[in-house]
């Protein structure tokens, strides 16, 4: 992980402890533009399914202009770290931005990954490109 990808972690660390109740905000997101903006937003339980933190920071980058997104995280509360994405903003992510690199947690620490790595047969609609 690049200086960057660790400032991303530790920014989506600062808002999930800041921001966390225990129940229905426990994840915070951090995503980085192209410019070097970083955006954040913290998830929404609710049974009926409410927004992943992922998705939060997606709207929370888009209304603040950002259109080319280069990576983003996700950090549990209680110190949990970093988390990998569900299956839904995996999908979300590859549509909406699939050269987005991935900040996903190993036996080894950290690591960022492409997007497409984490979806390898992706479902793709018809009128949609699929991923390189």
């Amino acid at each position: 992980m690049t200086p960057a990808d660790e400032e991303l972690v530790a920014h989506a660390r600062r808002v999930v402890d800041a921001h966390s109740d225990g129940e229905v905000h426990t994840v915070a997101a951090a995503v980085r533009d192209a410019d070097g903006r970083v955006f954040s937003g913290v998830n929404v339980y609710h049974f009926t399914g409410g927004p992943c933190a992922e998705l939060v920071a997606l709207g929370a980058a888009r209304a603040a202009g950002a259109r080319r997104l280069t990576t983003i995280v996700a950090v549990g509360d209680r110190g949990r770290g970093p988390l990998a994405p569900c299956g839904r903003d995996r999908q979300v992510l590859l549509d909406l931005h699939p050269g987005i690199r991935v900040v996903v947690p190993t036996a080894d620490g950290p690591r960022t990954v492409p997007v497409a790595d984490l979806l390898p047969h992706a479902f793709v609609r018809a009128d949609q490109e699929p991923p390189a």
